[in-house]
């Protein structure tokens, strides 16, 4: 008798086991599954993510209705194996629809993308059906849609030694290819941030009078980062977007949170530090 040869281990993290992973998970959640809060971790990490919500319940009562709608999102889920689709009950997810704008689009379905980067897509409220979800689908693979930006307001007032920075403006500020930024995420809550807070104005008054160089911060907990090139893991996360090289940040590591270290990490790294108006 023959021994069976042994299967090959793979390394962790590797190209293989990833593939392998990917596939395992793809093809162990049916085509259209239902997203909830007890397997949105385990089971729907793929992405894009392609998601519609309304009132899903399988219960005696209501399964037609919620097969009804499901069989429209499968409709169009067969043309697309490259996506993850699924079904979510707007109430579990209420926060999620409110941050799409979709809460108050008085449809009874709605529909949204979540992709790799951590952007999202909403579909624009109308009459649900599969030709409208396949038109949705069909713009977001040919990169015709714009993502959704979870924002503060504008400030109306913006003239401080910091600048504050929103969902809306981020690009416009910190993606500023002309300026150097130095830019804080921070959460209102926390107990790091607000000991930092002094500390930062101060350096912001130090640096005020170079007009090529920018102290901001932005609440992190209220608006969306447009960027998977500035990751917030923590609070406070500070970074260095250098003028012309944004996609490029430089995390601010080590050393204590103080103005001695902050200016020094702003002057190894600053650009346009020292220089005159007109050289701007």
């Amino acid at each position: 008798m023959v021994a069976p040869s042994p299967v090959p281990s793979l390394k962790q993290g590797s190209t293989e086991d990833l593939a392998i992973k990917d596939f395992i998970l793809k093809h162990a959640l049916p085509l259209v599954g239902h997203r909830k809060a007890s397997n949105d971790a385990k089971r729907y990490t793929r992405r894009p993510l392609v998601v519609v919500y309304y009132s899903v319940d399988f219960s005696f009562d209501y399964r037609a209705a919620t097969q009804f709608w499901r069989s429209k999102v499968l409709e169009v889920a067969k043309d697309f194996p490259e996506y993850t689709f699924a079904i979510a009950d707007e109430e579990d997810y209420a926060g999620e629809v409110k941050d799409l704008g979709l809460s108050e689009s008085g449809e009874d379905v709605n529909a949204a993308i979540l992709d790799e980067s951590g952007k999202k897509f909403a579909m624009e409220p109308e009459e649900f059906d599969s030709d409208t979800l396949r038109e949705f689908v069909t713009a977001f693979k040919k990169g015709k849609l714009k993502p959704v930006i979870k924002s503060q307001p504008v400030p109306k007032n913006n003239k401080g030694p910091v600048k504050v920075v929103v969902g809306k403006t981020f690009d416009s500020i910190v993606m500023d290819p002309k300026k150097d930024v130095l830019i804080e995420f921070y959460a209102p809550w926390c107990g790091h941030c607000k000991q930092l807070e002094p500390v930062y104005n101060n350096l912001g008054k130090k640096y005020k009078g170079q007009k090529g160089l920018v102290i901001a911060k932005m609440d992190a907990t209220a608006n969306d980062v447009p960027s998977d090139r500035y990751k917030v893991e923590g609070f406070p996360t500070i970074y260095f977007a250098p003028s012309g090289d944004k996609k490029n940040p430089v995390k601010f590591e080590g050393g204590d949170r103080d103005l001695e270290h902050l200016s020094k990490f702003i002057e190894e790294h600053a650009t346009k530090l020292g220089r005159t108006k007109e050289e701007l």
